[in-house]
């Protein structure tokens, strides 16, 4: 079952992206492991493989024996990534994204700095494969947030998802409590 950070980004590849289909935590077959969030867009040929940290107090901060290991971990994640969706999406435009609300820049001397990390990953995809590591972080994530409530907000139906009907009762409600103070 996805956690409310992968399903933010399973809904955005749904209805910003136009994913016909989106799979949370997929298991990959070849290698051990799984991907957070993957959505296939079948018309325009293009898959997202989306790798989700929703670390809202610590920020992007994964440690290993008491030590950080943001860039390890998502370096082997996404080397797992790109050799699955080029053995199983070899026709399509790929895109690899790192999906992160909350990323901390400690400064340019401070020993462990989240950007710097994310900057490092991004540097050794383009080195190592020619791939682009997206990085849906702080202000980029939340105006993906935004599109998503306005798009909620805009909305009649029930929506099916309980983080877009959250939205969308939000934002009715802010409509209807604004008019009543009339």
């Amino acid at each position: 079952m996805q956690n409310p950070g992968e399903e933010v980004v399973g809904e955005y590849l749904k209805i910003i992206l136009g994913c016909d289909f989106v799979e949370y935590n997929l298991y990959t077959p070849d290698v051990q492991g799984e991907i957070d969030v993957v959505g296939i867009n079948a018309k325009n040929h293009t898959v997202y493989i989306c790798e989700v940290a929703t670390h809202l107090i610590t920020g992007l901060q994964y440690v290993k024996n008491k030590q950080p290991d943001n860039v390890n971990r998502f370096v082997k994640k996404f080397r797992k990534n790109i050799g699955y969706a080029n053995k199983y999406f070899p026709e399509y435009e790929k895109h690899f994204m790192l999906w992160s609300p909350v990323v901390k820049n400690a400064g340019s001397n401070a020993k462990n700095n989240q950007i710097k990390d994310i900057e490092e990953i991004q540097s050794i995809f383009r080195k190592e494969s020619n791939v682009e590591i997206e990085a849906v972080i702080n202000h980029e994530y939340a105006k993906c947030l935004a599109q998503l409530r306005s798009y909620a907000a805009q909305e009649t139906k029930e929506l099916k998802s309980p983080i877009l009907r959250l939205m969308q009762i939000e934002e009715k409600l802010n409509k209807h409590v604004n008019k009543c103070s009339m």
